[in-house]
């Protein structure tokens, strides 16, 4: 497989579009690991009450926001995107904290 060209070398949509997934291709990837740490939270985490920990969601919004302002993109526009995430990742450690321990 090649590899996509960089935003500035686009010359064409279809150019912009392979590059576009190619991004997603490694997104979803990363987006795998995340969730593994979803994983291992619900794992180590001994009360279902801590899956929702509030400081940590603020923790982790405003660091985005902090990274995507240094990048020069809008840090609310990437907080919302992050909130959505955070919100997700919660609700998938939640629920593999009551498998986990529905299976034992």
């Amino acid at each position: 497989m090649t590899s996509a060209k960089l935003p500035e070398q686009c010359e064409t949509m279809i150019d912009v579009r392979a590059g576009v997934d190619q991004v997603d291709r490694a997104l979803v990837a990363l987006l795998v690991r995340r969730f593994g740490y979803m994983d291992a939270a619900a794992r180590i985490k001994t009360d279902r009450g801590s899956v929702r920990d509030e400081a940590r969601k603020a923790e982790v919004l405003d660091n985005v926001a902090r990274e995507a302002e240094a990048a020069g993109l809008e840090p609310e526009r990437l907080r919302a995107v992050w909130n959505e995430l955070v919100e997700q990742s919660i609700a998938y450690e939640a629920t593999r904290w009551d498998r986990l321990r529905a299976d034992s």
